[in-house]
């Protein structure tokens, strides 16, 4: 958890943080969408040895920490989704989550719109995390006291 947040500290123009404050205000039980957006720009925050940055390297690297469904829609949210395995991928039901994602994404830069902190986000992060760690549990992160949605592979550290 705390290599992401060092990570997402490098984001100074604070996609994210603005990006996740609007997704926070429009849908504010969804805590996986507003945390896809908190880390929508991992892929550009990322730069691998030879300079590439794709979005299915940002998902895959943040599916163990926050689950199958965050990942999903830092995939698909992609305005040029990269030609991986999962280009074909359908959203399935979460068709409207990544169609929000991507117009909170887009209107992010909108001037006067008071983000707040990232340090702000990290109990939130972390009870995506605890979700996405719990064991074969098919649930959802959306409400904490509930079955969590998330992903069924063994948590790894991140």
């Amino acid at each position: 958890m705390l290599e992401l947040m060092e990570l997402l500290r490098t984001d100074l123009g604070d996609r994210g943080l603005r990006t996740a404050a609007l997704l926070r205000r429009s849908h504010p039980f969804d805590k996986e969408l507003q945390i896809a957006g908190l880390v929508h720009c991992l892929g550009s925050l990322l730069r691998l040895s030879d300079g590439a940055v794709t979005v299915g390297v940002a998902a895959e690297s943040i599916r163990p920490l926050l689950g199958e469904r965050v990942a999903r829609l830092v995939r698909l949210q992609a305005p040029h989704r990269p030609t991986d395995a999962y280009a074909g991928h359908r959203c399935g039901d979460d068709t409207e989550a990544v169609a929000t994602l991507c117009q909170a994404r887009d209107s992010a830069g909108a001037a006067g719109l008071d983000a707040g902190v990232l340090e702000d986000w990290q109990p939130l992060l972390e009870l995506v995390a605890a979700g996405a760690r719990r064991a074969g549990s098919p649930g959802n992160a959306r409400d904490p006291l509930g079955s969590p949605r998330g992903s069924s592979r063994p948590y790894r550290a991140w």
